[in-house]
């Protein structure tokens, strides 16, 4: 049996010792706190540093445009040439740009009214906190083509904006008077999107991953993977636009990019291709051989469905080959229209 002078210094022994442990919990949790805190500081200042650096060349601002001041933000937009509108619109992508037509634009003056757009969420355009879909983009070429154009034009569209043009002409059997695609698209979701539209979403953490996505050895490479089929095409020039694109507005374009990975912008539009009524185009490169497959079924979908293979091009033509497609494009627009 213990006396009570040994029970009185074990608990004075305890009380001594828990206070130290206790003590040295603190220590370390305020230790943590601070190391975040830091961490986080540093992150938010390379962040800064990255949006204030990638517009410094200001390739894209040298563009003359307006704005079309929509209900979800301010889209930029080009207007030149004369004749039946022709509205140009590009890949859905953070990264992109109504910059990837401007070679093709000034052929294409000559005989249209040429519009341009850079989407909501891309470039110039202001990109809101908000989750982006599929029928926002229904909503935004619609309004665009009321308040803007005036008149139903041909659009031609690069890799996954072909499911927004092709259901807002469902939606609007008036709105259009043909769809030409560069390239068609099926996509799936994953088990980890809306893990990914999480994280990005994340206002410190989130830039900094998407920054990490949209670093400039990242976009060149899905330039030359992807956009071209002849790497050494891409230019610096080129590669500095897209950076800029990125970047533009505080590297907001996360919030497309969270929405794009969620798989909230895309939408099976088999269904819609076979109730078309207006001209679908598809102009395809044959080294991008799953779009061909999605291009085939397109075609035994819906009688008006044309297609047309080019060679030596990747999802954007129109940098690569622009001659070569403009041939193309000229046999299926009928410039004298």
């Amino acid at each position: 049996m213990e006396s009570g002078y040994n029970i009185s210094n074990r608990k004075r022994f305890a009380k001594i010792t828990g206070g130290s442990m206790n003590n040295s919990m603190k220590k370390n949790i305020r230790h943590f706190f601070l190391l975040t805190a830091l961490a986080a500081g540093t992150i938010h200042l390379v962040n800064r540093f990255i949006d204030m650096t990638a517009e410094m060349k200001n390739i894209l601002k040298t563009e003359s445009g307006s704005y079309y001041h929509w209900k979800n933000g301010s889209i930029f937009y080009t207007k030149r040439g004369s004749g039946s509108p022709l509205l140009l619109i590009h890949e859905l992508n953070p990264i992109s740009s109504s910059d990837e037509w401007c070679r093709l634009a000034k052929k294409l003056e000559k005989h249209y009214t040429v519009y341009t757009i850079d989407l909501l969420g891309c470039g110039r355009s202001d990109k809101p906190y908000l989750t982006y879909t599929n029928y926002l983009y229904v909503q935004l070429l619609t309004d665009f083509i009321h308040d803007v154009i005036g008149e139903r034009p041909d659009v031609v569209t690069t890799g996954n904006s072909i499911s927004f043009a092709v259901l807002a002409q469902n939606m609007n059997p008036n709105l259009l008077a043909s769809i030409t695609a560069m390239s068609s698209f099926d996509c799936t979701p994953d088990k980890y999107s809306s893990v990914k539209k999480t994280l990005l979403e994340l206002p410190i953490l989130g830039t900094f991953l998407y920054n990490v996505r949209t670093h400039e050895s990242n976009i060149q490479r899905t330039l030359q993977k992807t956009y071209f089929s002849r790497p050494q095409l891409v230019s610096s020039k080129m590669l500095d636009a897209y950076y800029e694109a990125s970047h533009m507005g505080k590297s907001h374009g996360k919030y497309l990019m969270a929405s794009i990975e969620g798989h909230y912008t895309d939408n099976a539009i088999g269904h819609a291709v076979k109730k078309l009524t207006i001209p679908l185009y598809i102009i395809e490169s044959r080294s991008m051989t799953d779009a061909v497959a999605i291009a085939d079924s397109y075609a035994h979908k819906n009688a008006t469905v044309e297609t047309a293979y080019i060679s030596n091009a990747g999802l954007t033509p129109q940098l690569e080959v622009p001659d070569k497609l403009l041939n193309i494009m000229r046999m299926f627009l009928h410039e004298d229209h």
